[in-house]
């Protein structure tokens, strides 16, 4: 009867270590399951999917530095020089430096290539200007608006785009 307890005792032995083995395979097969489920989540949560590089690819990437074009007339000189009226019967003078804020390559081209044209646009708009309006700040940002506008317009014409994002006077002198 010791030896019938005795294979009982073994029996049930062996039976826990099989049992203990197949807990221990079972959570290292659950372990493994949760970390492989956890990385294909990180990875498609931080890798994005294909569809979202292929627009990246897709789309042209635009400089996110701004470019600064200057205006120069015809000589190369950077600034217009033009009389302004008044009502004194004196001749005044209007004496601006003119550069556009773009984000393109291709719009400094363009200005590039038309700036006889925006040259030309630009010395029309300064030439009608008077001197009271000049003086006020508000005649300096609607000048500043016109002539942004008729770059704009110029750029539209030729390229199909306004272009420019604003027009700076870099120096505006009156005398």
């Amino acid at each position: 009867m010791a030896e019938d307890t005795t294979a009982v005792d073994a029996e049930e032995g062996m039976e826990e270590k099989k049992s203990g083995k197949l807990k221990l395979i079972l959570i290292i097969v659950v372990v493994l399951l949760v970390l492989a489920l956890g990385g294909v989540g990180a990875l498609l949560f931080l890798g994005g999917d294909d569809e979202s590089a292929e627009q990246a690819v897709a789309e042209p990437a635009r400089p996110a530095q701004a470019l600064y074009t200057k205006i120069r007339t015809l000589e190369g000189n950077p600034s217009f020089t033009v009389s302004v009226q008044s009502n004194d019967g004196r001749t005044h003078y209007l004496q601006v430096y003119v550069e556009a804020k773009s984000r393109e390559d291709e719009v400094v081209a363009a200005m590039t290539k038309h700036m006889p044209k925006i040259v030309a646009k630009l010395n029309q708009l300064f030439s009608r200007q008077t001197l009271a309006i000049l003086r006020t700040a508000e005649g300096k940002k609607s000048l500043q608006l016109a002539a942004q506008q008729e770059v704009q317009a110029v750029l539209q014409e030729k390229i199909g785009k306004p272009g420019i994002e604003k027009i700076l006077f870099t120096g505006f002198i009156m005398q």
